[in-house]
């Protein structure tokens, strides 16, 4: 019989969070050499030149230093690049490679995982733990809430100032982060103050995931997922319902290990996502799933019916978008 998601209960200390954030396995080998632009997209060979040459300065600044009185060496400010596109057109691609060509120590993980992190140690430690580093790589950069507002705003500005430099990815530009979540007055000179850390670089194309493949599988028979599940060596099965009660129980930064050592994760009867909390927390597990590679096979509902017309009329459009785009290539994984 397949193991069960619902059945595990995983765990991470706080002093391993840190340690932890590292690219996804995927992206161990992946370096400007083997990012192959798009010819008929020009942005993307100037992005490449872009990211080697912040490389660069990643190592000056943390090898440089200015001299102060007494010819005491500051560290100089950390420099900031920002990697803005669509889906699936290789700028977490371009953010590893910056990450492995960078001296230790270095960090890189989503932006949620960096918020989950601060939460878990709080500011104080993040900030202490994080400021020897030479980079920071935040992909998926998004901020969600007043709070995560502040809290980026005033974390990024203090590493840049202790010489760490950062580079993020998103699908939105700095100046407009946040914008159709929340338009608080008091918070949009946080969001400029944010903007202006940044250089950006815009990558164009279309998303490499679908580029002439077919439509995504269809979801197999309800009577056919448990034989299906039980075939592969080191597969879960859950049903979707139970599946997303789990995930309420669990912080966020848990759901990695949720699904560690797990080969292929089959769930039944899908079906679209009641309400926004619920389908902000599927965001994060798909996230996760694609980190690691993991195959999805459904039934119920197609992969690309868990959103409703109404969420992607919403602020966070582009998170659903973005995990729809990443299901459907984990789901033709399945299907191979």
């Amino acid at each position: 019989m397949p193991q069960r998601l619902v059945d595990r209960d995983p765990v991470v200390p706080a002093d391993q969070l840190i340690a932890q954030m590292v690219p996804p396995a995927m992206f161990d080998d992946v370096s400007f050499a083997s990012y192959i632009p798009d010819p008929n997209e020009p942005t993307q060979a100037e992005a490449v030149r872009k990211a080697e040459e912040f490389a660069g300065k990643v190592a000056k600044i943390r090898s440089g230093g200015k001299r102060g009185l007494f010819g005491k060496k500051t560290p100089a400010s950390g420099a900031g690049l920002y990697l803005d596109g669509g889906f699936g057109v290789g700028k977490t691609h371009l953010l590893a490679s910056i990450f492995h060509a960078s001296p230790e120590p270095k960090a890189f993980g989503t932006f949620v995982e960096l918020t989950h992190v601060v939460g878990a140690l709080g500011f104080t430690k993040a900030l202490d733990e994080l400021s020897g580093h030479s980079v920071l790589c935040i992909d998926e950069f998004e901020l969600d809430d007043p709070g995560d507002t502040m809290l980026v705003s005033r974390l990024l500005t203090e590493l840049a100032a202790t010489g760490v430099s950062i580079v993020a990815t998103s699908n939105t530009l700095p100046g407009q982060l946040g914008e159709g979540r929340f338009a608080a007055q008091d918070f949009l000179r946080e969001i400029k103050k944010l903007g202006s850390i940044f250089e950006s670089i815009r990558v164009d194309g279309p998303d490499y995931r679908h580029r002439d493949l077919p439509p995504a599988p269809d979801p197999i028979g309800a009577d056919q997922i448990e034989a299906a599940a039980a075939a592969v060596e080191g597969s879960t099965l859950d049903d979707f319902d139970a599946l997303v009660k789990h995930l309420s129980t669990l912080h966020p930064s848990r759901y990695g290990k949720l699904i560690d050592g797990v080969t292929a994760v089959f769930i039944e009867n899908v079906h679209a996502a009641p309400d926004q909390s619920v389908a902000l927390r599927l965001v994060v597990l798909a996230d996760r799933l694609y980190d690691a590679g993991t195959p999805v096979t459904v039934s119920g509902a197609k992969l690309d019916e868990l959103f409703t017309e109404e969420m992607l009329q919403g602020g966070y459009r582009k998170k659903y978008l973005r995990a729809t785009s990443r299901l459907l290539a984990l789901s033709r994984f399945a299907s191979v």
